[in-house]
């Protein structure tokens, strides 16, 4: 008869946030570099709101069809501007979306720890304001910069002007609110992307990588 196979060691779970521009996606390749699996809350929630998303339908009869693209897609551009004139309408969308995202991260979470995964990391923008993830996690990685670097990093990869992206950081959790809720801090401000990788590389034992 053959030995018991040895159990799975349980993954590490971390939780890796910081505001818009700060790297944070940077971070999240880098320690997927390493062996570690990346959920990417983000790229999960846009799903449910291309064409054919889960949310769709319930945005729809929620909100009406002119909040669709003709591809059938979510008309974030129409969205952006109703929820800025009627804020309780991001309220019903994030009503509509978070349950579904939810679902699909504890789907892939377990997926991950099947395949026996040493770390999991939860790449979760909202991960401070949210409230409960900081209690489902064992360490929480803050990626951090100062408002100006966000401001021109933004500003450079998408076109947004500066007070777009200032307003996008001010609906944020602030930069000291972030860091009081770290356990690991990595500074990613006036450094190259050679520099941020060795920082990448030397945290990475503490997560089990």
């Amino acid at each position: 008869m053959a030995p018991p196979a040895a159990p799975v060691a349980a993954p590490f779970l971390l939780g890796l946030t910081g505001g818009i521009g700060s790297g944070k996606s940077t971070v999240a390749q880098l320690l997927a570099a390493h062996g570690a699996a990346v959920i990417d809350a983000d790229a999960i929630s846009r799903a449910t709101t291309a064409t054919g998303g889960a949310a769709m339908p319930l945005i729809l009869e929620q909100f009406g069809p002119a909040f669709a693209t003709a591809d059938g897609a979510l008309d974030r551009a129409h969205m952006r501007q109703h929820a800025f004139a009627h804020p309780e309408a991001r309220a019903r969308l994030e009503a509509i979306i978070h349950p579904l995202v939810g679902q699909q991260i504890a789907a892939q979470r377990q997926a991950f720890a099947d395949a026996g995964k040493r770390c999991i990391v939860f790449d979760i923008p909202l991960l401070v304001e949210s409230g409960h993830w900081r209690r489902a996690l064992q360490r929480v990685l803050v990626v951090d910069c100062s408002a100006a670097t966000q401001i021109s990093r933004v500003m450079a990869r998408s076109g947004m002007a500066a007070d777009q992206v200032q307003a996008v950081i001010d609906a944020q959790a602030s930069r000291n609110t972030r860091l009081k809720a770290a356990d690991v801090v990595l500074c990613n401000d006036g450094i190259s992307l050679t520099e941020l990788a060795a920082l990448a590389q030397l945290i990475a034992p503490q997560f089990g990588l």
